[in-house]
């Protein structure tokens, strides 16, 4: 895999990220469902780490020319 294609996957991942974060806000406004707030943050979270993971492995690739 090179550094584009993890750059990509870091998007993405950001991505997914952003939007269970969003989904955790509003159920964390929702009086009723906290603790589904609590799993869709947690997942967030992990979602964070994937993308900062293929971007750190991006950032150690050397530069090709397509880049």
């Amino acid at each position: 895999m090179d550094r584009t294609q993890h750059l990509k996957l870091a998007d993405a991942a950001v991505t997914k990220a952003e939007q269970l974060a969003g989904t955790a806000e509003h159920l964390a406004k929702s009086t009723s469902r906290t603790q589904d707030a609590a799993a869709y943050a947690a997942v967030g979270s992990l979602w964070n780490d994937i993308a900062l993971t293929h971007t750190a492995i991006a950032g150690a690739l050397l530069l090709t020319p397509e880049d």
